[in-house]
Formats: structure tokens, C-alpha cells, sequence
């Protein structure tokens, strides 16, 4: 059997944790530089407020329902995911960390297991152990596992946050109940051609035809349907390096300048490359993109991305800049005001596999001085050492005014007890 464990209202519950004033009151947190709505708890939903909802279109509302309002704090929320997931980690033979509050469990020989005991068990030792509660649903397959943990959110009080798919009479209830637009891997573009054809439900959708599924949604829907039949194919993945990363950021104002936008982009083209040398990968491609302020419709809008294919594998920060800005010179136009650029690094290969090319190659001095630019960075910290393309004194700083502490991983940041 799996079991979909899931964090309830994660973010929302992390500030709670260290403000228990909080508990059974409206909760919302913003995405970076507090531009949208990117988490509620269930009294902000109930209220009406919505997922991406502008900031600036709510303030009112938010005031008038004394909705409490904070920026995003990763540093904290990751941290407290790690806890979660070491806990799991130690109460199942295989995991897999899904996402930051999801992971999935298999458990073997479950006909001999009492899975509401230990589901119980698992709620319990989180919540006690890190003050997050989850929702915790077994079933067959990793498809289902999603719709049990679905109904054990939604239904608390009949369910104790614990709902179990053993049997083919709650396997077909399930899928009855749960709308097609929220059955897993099904996205927007699938449920708008789905409800085309009538299909509302995750049952009506396991009932049409393999050939139909394979044309239009590829074999990743027919395992989505094998899989919501009960008939596992989608199996626990070991945690891999990951295949692109990406560092993008909301600006804090609108940028018309060129130069601007150009130490943004190599900036982040710089995390790319560190990130990329932290698990040993270098990059083949990498794409870079702009827009302006879509919630500006005074403005004129425009956004552009491109992807620049490399002439040899490289995880260099110098050589990804050079590449970066190549793209960003063939995207921006003038007399726009932007206010998002991003750098999305593509098509890894590890370094000790690295292919060499006939007229083109990395430098090979660079190795020695990105090895050298991490160790003083990681002993100095807050990247004392740049780039020249970089601005030496800029801090990237996010408009975060509604910030909590990050009680857990800033020494001068952890929560005071007054005696």
C-alpha cells in the first residue's frame, strides 16, 4: 500500500506553530516581494480569497476581515519540511518527497498492517514533534493515495485526517466524488478538453478508452488511469539531481533600464551555476525570459523567452553570464517597462561524463576559480565574491514588509520566552 502523507495549509501552519494566537484565524502568504496570494488557510478561503489573488486588489478586504497577512518566509518553511520529512523518513521502509509538505510512503505486507493505527501514528508524531498537522491517505496506488488523501483533508471530522482505498467499493466512490480537474496530473488544458467531452468526475475519465487517453494525454494519462483502477505503474522514485533550475525574481519596481535588467539576469545566472556545481551537473542549454507588469494593464505588455543552445557543457559562472546576457540582448526591447526575468538552466550531463567538442571547449582555468569563488563564499557567506558583470553592492533585497522571523534557522531570530 502507499500513503500520501500531505502538511494541511503548510505555510499557514509554519507561522502558526510559532504564533499559537493564530490558531482558527484567517492566514495568507504572499509570493515574493509580496506580489500574490500563494497560501490560505481554511478561514482566509472561506472568506473568499482566492489562489494568486493580487495583494494590492484585497488590502481592503483583508482589513475589513482582519485577515493576518505575512511575506513568505522559505527559509523557515524549508526548514520545517526537512523535520517533517526526516520524521516520515524513519516511519516507513521507502519514501519519497513528493514536494515541500507531500510525501509519498510504501508500506509491504500491508494485509498484515493495521493502517488506521499507524496513519494515526503518523499525525500524531508530526504534530507533536513539529507542531504541523498532515492528512494521511492509503490506497493501492500512487493515483489513488492522492484521492484518499483528498478525503481525509476535506472530511476531518469523519475521517480523523486518516482515509483508506482498500476495496472496490470505496475505489469507485472516491473516483465519483472527486471533480476531473482535481484528480492528479490532470491540468488545466486536460480538464478543458475533458469537460468538452462531458467528462466531470475521475471516474468518468478511468472509463474512456486507452487509445483515446494515449492520443490525447500521452502514456503518462494511460498510467494515470491504470493507476486509478487500482493497478499500480507508477512506482516510488529515489530522489534525483534535479533535470533545470531555475532563479527568477519579481522585481521590486518596474525596470526600463537595459543595464539593469543585465546585472539581474547575470546574477541569476550565477545561482544557476552554483546550484549547478552543488550536484555536480553542467548545463547544455539555457533559457532566459522577461515580461512586464501584467497587473499594469495601463502599460503596454510584452513577454519574450529564448533559449540559447550552449557550444559545450558548462556549469561556470562566468561562461553561463556570457551566455545569459547573449540571450537577454535578443529579447529585450526598449520602451517597455519589465518587472520579471528569470534564468532557467537545461539538458544536464554530470561533469565527470563531460563530452569534448572539436572547435569549441570550457575554459579550463574556470574550474579552479568557481572552486575557489564557493569556498570563499560558503566560508565568508553572502557571495562577498561577484562577478564583475554583478553589482558589488547590491544585496538582493525583496519587498518583504510583512516577514516573520526565521525562528529556526537565524540564531538572532529564534523566539523569545519572557519568564
Amino acid at each position: 500500500m502507499f500513503a500520501l502523507v500531505d502538511c494541511n495549509n503548510f505555510y499557514a501552519s509554519c507561522e502558526r506553530v510559532f504564533r499559537p494566537d493564530l490558531n482558527g484565524k484567517p492566514i495568507v502568504v504572499l509570493s515574493n516581494n509580496d506580489g500574490c496570494v500563494i497560501a490560505r488557510s481554511n478561514e482566509a478561503k472561506a472568506l473568499g480569497v482566492p489562489m494568486g489573488a493580487p495583494a494590492f486588489q484585497y488590502t481592503d478586504l483583508f482589513k475589513k476581515n482582519n485577515i493576518h497577512v505575512f511575506s513568505s518566509n522559505f527559509a523557515l518553511y524549508g526548514d520545517m519540511s526537512n523535520r517533517v520529512m526526516t520524521i516520515l523518513n524513519e516511519m516507513a521502509p521507502e519514501i519519497e518527497i513528493y514536494s515541500i509538505d507531500e510525501a509519498f510512503l510504501r508500506f509491504t505486507g500491508s494485509q498484515n498492517l493495521n493502517l488506521q493505527d499507524i496513519g494515526q501514528k503518523i499525525k500524531n508524531r508530526v504534530q507533536k514533534s513539529t507542531g504541523i498537522p498532515v492528512s494521511v491517505g492509503f490506497a493501492p496506488t500512487k493515483a489513488l493515495a492522492k484521492v484518499a488523501n483528498k478525503i481525509a483533508k476535506k472530511f476531518p471530522e469523519r475521517t480523523s485526517g486518516v482515509y483508506i482505498i482498500d476495496n472496490e467499493e470505496k475505489r469507485l466512490k472516491a473516483l465519483k466524488w472527486l471533480p476531473v480537474e482535481d484528480v492528479w496530473g490532470i491540468g488545466r488544458q486536460h480538464t478543458k478538453r475533458l469537460n468538452k467531452l462531458g467528462i466531470k468526475n475521475a471516474y468518468e475519465f478511468s472509463q474512456l478508452s486507452d487509445t483515446w487517453i494515449k492520443k490525447n494525454m500521452s502514456v503518462l494519462g494511460l498510467r494515470l488511469k491504470k493507476d486509478l483502477f487500482g493497478i499500480p505503474t507508477l512506482e516510488i522514485e529515489d530522489l534525483k539531481s534535479k533535470k533545470s533550475i531555475a532563479t527568477t525574481r519579481t522585481f521590486d519596481k518596474n525596470y526600463k533600464d537595459f543595464e539593469q535588467i543585465k546585472e539581474r539576469v547575470v546574477t541569476f545566472a550565477v545561482t544557476c551555476s552554483e546550484k549547478l556545481r552543488k550536484q555536480k551537473s553542467q548545463c547544455n542549454s539555457i533559457l532566459i525570459f522577461l515580461h512586464t507588469n501584467w497587473h499594469r494593464k495601463d502599460l503596454p505588455q510584452y513577454i519574450k523567452n529564448i533559449v540559447v543552445k550552449l557550444p559545450y557543457p558548462t556549469n561556470s559562472a562566468i561562461e553561463l553570464a556570457k551566455f545569459a546576457v547573449i540571450g537577454l540582448k535578443k529579447i529585450f526591447i526598449q520602451g517597455y517597462e519589465y518587472k520579471k526575468a528569470g534564468v532557467i538552466v537545461i539538458d544536464f550531463t554530470p561533469e565527470e561524463q563531460e563530452q569534448m567538442a572539436l572547435f569549441e571547449k570550457q575554459d579550463e582555468r574556470h574550474k579552479k576559480i568557481m572552486k575557489t569563488m564557493d569556498n570563499l563564499n560558503d566560508k565568508f557567506g553572502n557571495h562577498k565574491i561577484k562577478l564583475a558583470a554583478q553589482d558589488l553592492k547590491r544585496r538582493w533585497k525583496m519587498n518583504q514588509e510583512k516577514l516573520s522571523p526565521r525562528y529556526t534557522t537565524k540564531i538572532d531570530e529564534i523566539i523569545l520566552i519572557h519568564c
